[in-house]
């Protein structure tokens, strides 16, 4: 409901091309923009495996491109390496295609570039500097649907181990000035990693839906992604369905764009420290915690009378397909639909990926609540952690 007291600010969102086969357009988009040189930055065999290389192929032939490779989560030395090759030989834009870590590393680049130091120094938490938005025109294409890097202001650089963090790049000039979202990308995507990422898209999509922070314009962006977001079984099991994979590509897009103005929650409030200290995937730390987190959170909705309960219930009925007469109905089938969803898709618990009773109390006294509608206590998260350990 917007009245006279409503009150919002909102980062705009990329320019958008989506749809199946619009990879294609690439090179024509760069031509458009009079783009002569550009650095490519790539996962190095996901886009292999789907066939699609050749785009970049013809893009080399038709300006200067110069291409860079990255594995895993990127870490400092990932993003100040390139920077150092392109201090020395200038480029007009960076492009990232990839999976959310890809697209998280060109976009740091393209920030780095103008600016003096290591991206150590302007870490959240981590820096002393603030970044200025100054940056080098910077598009991004996504192979995978889970993250949303695509649509944010904000890199994820990562160190993984006992000092280990999980720390952003931000400024709301971050936003990549072109997202190129193909479904087609996505096809080869093995199952295992739609699944993960798919759930990272629908954490981040209910996370920012409930969230103090939100806004009228967010919510319906949020019910839009949650409601595309059915097509996530289908996509596990049906890769190749072109319509599954528009529907999670669009589901994902659209999370990146809420969580960019709207805030997380506490999945994610662990998520970052937990992937600091083990190697874990974003997207199975999301999808292994995401029931039980939401079923603590409507418990905790109902005790206090939390407006938020609404939310969750709407939430279950859009993940559903099903209308429910009380709120507590459609928060209860929410919570039971993401756990069947993580059995049938067999994510991993903690424990698979070394975390052991030990790591749990330091691991839940690092994390927090962020813009969750709940407040979770230490004790709150290392019950949570528990559960899927």
């Amino acid at each position: 409901m917007v009245d006279g007291r409503t009150a919002f600010s909102f980062t705009p969102a990329p320019h958008l091309i989506f749809g199946s086969g619009s990879f294609e357009r690439l090179g024509m988009e760069l031509s458009l923009r009079s783009y002569r040189s550009a650095a490519v930055v790539t996962g190095g065999k996901s886009l292999g495996k789907s066939g699609h290389r050749a785009v970049l192929e013809r893009l080399s032939r038709e300006i200067e491109t110069l291409f860079f490779s990255v594995s895993g989560e990127p870490g400092p030395d990932d993003v100040d390496g390139i920077v150092e090759d392109l201090r020395s030989s200038p480029v007009d834009v960076i492009v990232a295609v990839g999976g959310g870590s890809v697209i998280d590393c060109g976009k740091a680049v393209s920030a780095m570039v103008p600016a003096g130091g290591s991206v150590l120094d302007y870490l959240e938490g981590i820096g002393t500097r603030r970044p200025t938005g100054a940056k080098i025109p910077f598009i991004a294409v996504p192979t995978t649907a889970g993250t949303g890097s695509e649509a944010t202001k904000n890199a994820v650089i990562s160190a993984v181990g006992a000092s280990g963090f999980k720390k952003s790049l931000r400024h709301d000039l971050f936003v990549p000035d072109l997202a190129i979202v193909d479904p087609l990308l996505a096809t080869s995507c093995p199952p295992a990693l739609t699944a993960s990422s798919g759930l990272d898209a629908v954490t981040q999509l209910l996370e920012a839906y409930v969230s103090i922070d939100s806004s009228p314009l967010t919510d319906a962006l949020a019910e839009t992604g949650l409601a595309a977001s059915r097509r996530l079984p289908e996509a596990v099991v049906r890769g190749a369905s072109i319509d599954a994979r528009s529907g999670m590509a669009f589901a994902a897009f659209l999370s990146g764009v809420c969580l960019a103005n709207a805030g997380l929650g506490v999945v994610h409030g662990i998520a970052s420290p937990a992937g600091a200290l083990r190697s874990i995937p974003h997207g199975v730390v999301c999808g292994t915690l995401l029931p039980e987190a939401a079923a603590a959170a409507v418990d905790k909705c109902t005790a206090t009378g939390n407006a938020a309960l609404g939310k969750y219930a709407r939430a279950g009925e859009l993940l559903s397909g099903s209308r429910f007469d009380d709120p507590a109905a459609g928060a209860a089938a929410l919570v039971t639909l993401l756990g069947e969803w993580r059995d049938r898709f067999a994510v991993p618990r903690l424990g698979a990926f070394g975390f052991t009773q030990e790591d749990l109390p330091g691991l839940a006294s690092t994390s927090g609540s962020k813009s969750s509608p709940v407040d979770f206590s230490a004790d709150d998260i290392r019950r949570l952690l528990e559960t899927r350990l």
